[in-house]
């Protein structure tokens, strides 16, 4: 009898710890740091994780922010305060393989910082981040002058992410209207 209930003891065991290893969790996914550009009003950002906080500071933490709950390729990210985005253009380059949105945020919405010249997140910052269906992102937020831009791009090289510094008006262009 107890040797048939450590069989059975021992069998459960083994075939816990080896489903385990048969299905890796996928950290980005749990943390919500994976974002999604589907169109011009289904999309994600990169915000700090909590109200109020500083982009450049956060740049290792940040968590994905979306205009809407439960996006598709978007696990377990957080849905923008209402009005944050104040305007947005989305640009599709199906020659070059990216997409791209630029507009215009009220900072209020989530407390951030008028003097906060902002930060670039991008796929080694914050740590773990993907964007679902491309290669490369680049996302760069200035709450100072309420601008934001963020592409997503096939190809590395498209989104240029050693312009931390520039802005979004020089580093991806578009309309921040």
């Amino acid at each position: 009898m107890k040797t048939s209930i450590s069989l059975a003891i021992a069998s459960i065991a083994t075939l816990l710890l080896s489903s385990v290893h048969a299905a890796p969790i996928d950290a980005s996914a749990a943390t919500g740091q994976t974002a999604v550009i589907l169109s011009a009003t289904d999309y994600c950002i990169f915000l700090p994780p909590k109200y109020g906080g500083d982009i450049a500071a956060n740049e290792d933490r940040a968590v994905a922010f979306c205009t809407k709950a439960n996006l598709p390729g978007a696990p377990n990210a957080r849905v923008l305060p209402e009005g944050f985005i104040a305007s947005s253009h989305y640009i599709e380059n199906t020659s070059k393989g990216y997409v791209q949105i630029t507009g215009r945020i009220d900072r209020s919405k989530y407390g951030l910082k008028s003097s906060d010249g902002g930060g670039q997140y991008d796929l080694r910052a914050p740590v773990g981040s993907k964007m679902t269906g491309y290669n490369a992102f680049v996302q760069l937020t200035e709450p100072d002058v309420e601008i934001f831009c963020i592409r997503a791009c096939k190809n590395k090289s498209d989104c240029p992410v050693n312009k931390s510094t520039y802005g979004c008006e020089k580093v991806l262009g578009g309309d921040y209207s």
